[in-house]
């Protein structure tokens, strides 16, 4: 669900509750999206709607907090993409310490930036990462690397291969530069 919610959910709330989630308070985290939802008005369609449902209530959500989320009309997306800031990229410590950690490592296909515009807001790195283990881990792990480096809120998009990418990550993918490839495809591109 926390997938689906990128590039809606501000990203205040969404690093943190991936955080949570990968610390192992779901619990937590069950308790408190529902609320940030209804505050930030961000409304979800059926189908997110009854993911998240479907995901919250067994953790003990509130179902009158769940039931007062909006629903969503069709809308057209608030953030376009560009591969690349309007500065150098090349010696960026962001990209070179990522580029170090996830290069050749296993379970992890490729690694991606591109840059998020929208809403008056200045340029925002996205890196997208494709991998097949422990997306939740992960994600957290490249969120505090990012923070370790200067980014208060961090934007981290892991992708496991069963999951559809929205139209917020097929549009960042799009528009994205590689930063590196892990395990995963240079056993591909061996064989």
């Amino acid at each position: 669900m926390l997938l689906r919610l990128a590039g809606r959910l501000p990203d205040r709330h969404l690093w943190r509750y991936r955080d949570w989630l990968a610390g192992g308070a779901a619990d937590v985290l069950a308790r408190m999206l529902p609320g940030t939802l209804v505050r930030e008005r961000i409304p979800l369609g059926d189908g997110d709607f009854r993911l998240l449902r479907d995901a919250l209530f067994p953790l003990g959500a509130d179902p009158a907090l769940v039931n007062a989320i909006l629903p969503a009309k069709q809308t057209r997306p608030a953030h376009t993409f560009v591969a690349t800031s309007h500065t150098d990229d090349s010696g960026d410590p962001a990209i070179l310490v990522l580029g170090a950690t996830l290069r050749g490592r296993q379970g992890v296909r490729e690694v991606r930036s591109s840059w998020r515009r929208g809403d008056g807001l200045p340029l925002k790195r996205v890196l997208l990462v494709t991998a097949s283990a422990d997306v939740v881990g992960l994600t957290s792990e490249i969120q505090r690397i990012l923070r370790a480096l200067g980014e208060p809120e961090p934007c981290v998009e892991v992708l496991p291969p069963d999951v559809e990418p929205t139209a917020y990550h097929r549009a960042a993918l799009a528009e994205s530069a590689l930063v590196c490839e892990g395990a995963d495809e240079l056993a591909g591109h061996r064989g």
